[in-house]
């Protein structure tokens, strides 16, 4: 399913260079280093019969644990790189999963769920280690909390402050995250406190790893 395809230039063309090969070896590779989302999917909660919505999928590493961890659920999974969706497309397939998982092509900090998906709300929306890759990352966790059924939650795992790591440690980890156009986004804890006390929500924030990582979930009240 690919419906309102963003062009392939500015972002998009540039995630797909920089993933055009990568793809390959990213779940091998970044499974090292990309900690706490198999706690954030366990965290997920899903309702029998609900619906999750995950911004930025990529290869759908993260949609076949989902669907294998909620098989009543029914999946979804946005990207902006056409090349990620078709890796997650074949490992989907691969996995037989590719019935319960409906992906689309499209930007996550600006995207219309029901020209894409045929519905405007989800039960779950997570975003893993996405936000520090988007350029309006801000806008991204707006859209995010927008296409929330009421009651529902978005969850977030993504790069931290690395406050109580190493100065060596911190040094080295951001020139290697800059060869991939990924920025921590410091900024992330207030962006979503401030988004959870204009929408009446409510928000639980953790670091993990000493700072390498944070978790967060934001809950919009049920009515």
């Amino acid at each position: 399913m690919s419906v309102h395809a963003p062009p392939r230039d500015g972002h998009a063309g540039l995630m797909d260079a920089v993933y055009r090969r990568q793809r390959h070896v990213y779940d091998l590779t970044r499974k090292f280093y990309l900690l706490g989302r198999d706690g954030m999917l366990d965290a997920l909660a899903v309702p029998p019969g609900g619906t999750v919505l995950e911004l930025g999928c990529g290869t759908g590493r993260n949609l076949v644990l989902a669907a294998r961890r909620y098989p009543a659920a029914r999946l979804y999974g946005l990207d902006i790189s056409a090349a990620m969706l078709e890796t997650a497309r074949r490992s989907l397939a691969r996995e037989h999963l590719d019935d319960m998982v409906a992906l689309a092509a499209g930007d996550a900090s600006a995207f219309d769920a029901q020209a894409l998906f045929g519905r405007r709300r989800f039960d779950r929306v997570y975003v893993s280690y996405a936000l520090s890759m988007i350029p309006d990352w801000r806008q991204a966790i707006a859209a995010g909390l927008d296409a929330l059924a009421p009651g529902g939650a978005l969850h977030v795992v993504d790069f931290g402050r690395q406050e109580r790591l190493p100065g060596w440690c911190r040094a080295g980890l951001a020139a290697w995250l800059a060869r991939f156009h990924v920025s921590p986004r410091e900024e992330l804890r207030d962006v979503l406190e401030s988004e959870s006390h204009d929408r009446g929500a409510s928000l639980a924030f953790e670091t993990l790893f000493r700072g390498y990582a944070v978790r967060a979930a934001v809950r919009l009240p049920a009515s």
